[in-house]
């Protein structure tokens, strides 16, 4: 059972976390397991973020294949295993559906993260990303989950069309960051640009 001083370490790592976003930029490396979370730690790293690849191959799993529990049981590994804050890399939220994704994200609020992601593939090889609208409704559903929760984990909604192989994936990256940042998102990712102009060109979007 959480005490009131772990209630109190949690919502300062939560803070810090919002803090460390809003104050510039800052590196945040990829823990895999607690021995590598804590390592990671003592070199001065201000934040870590867990890797759904590194989760599952850690036992010797595909990447994805760790399932909702397994995620779960990890997060909570990794978050008591450091005292800095801990983004959870939460593939599409273990749901299709907005509902699903707001159970989920509860689930995951509630083993002592900073933050999250949600992206918006599919891991489906015919059809790799959610319809935008589909897409929306899940990111909105995460938001109104973490809002419930009055936690302040922090939201980063994921366009995942450069590594799914989308046929336009810079404009296609835009639209859909652009429309997640109006339901809520507190920050905006998407994975796999392949030079310097279409970094800026996002960034200025």
């Amino acid at each position: 059972m959480k005490t009131s001083a772990n209630n109190a370490s949690l919502a300062a790592k939560r803070a810090e976390f919002r803090r460390l976003h809003e104050s510039g930029c800052f590196v945040i490396p990829n823990p895999w397991d607690v021995g590598s979370a804590r390592y990671l730690q003592h070199l001065g790293f201000k934040a870590l973020a867990t890797t759904s690849s590194g989760a599952a191959w850690l036992l010797g799993l595909a990447d994805n294949g760790i399932g909702l529990e397994g995620m779960l049981t990890h997060l909570r590994d990794l978050a008591d295993a450091s005292d800095i804050p801990l983004n959870a890399d939460f593939e599409h939220g273990f749901a299709d559906d907005a509902a699903g994704v707001a159970t989920n994200v509860t689930k995951a609020i509630d083993t002592g993260i900073a933050g999250l992601s949600i992206e918006d593939s599919t891991g489906r090889a015919d059809k790799p990303l959610y319809d935008l609208a589909l897409a929306v409704e899940r990111i909105k559903a995460a938001r109104q989950a973490i809002d419930r929760s009055g936690s302040g984990v922090l939201l980063t909604a994921r366009a995942e069309c450069f590594l799914v192989g989308h046929s336009d994936p810079l404009n296609e990256s835009i639209k859909r960051l652009q429309a997640y940042a109006a339901v809520g998102a507190d920050c905006l990712y998407a994975p796999g640009p392949r030079n310097r102009d279409q970094i800026a060109a996002i960034v200025k979007a």
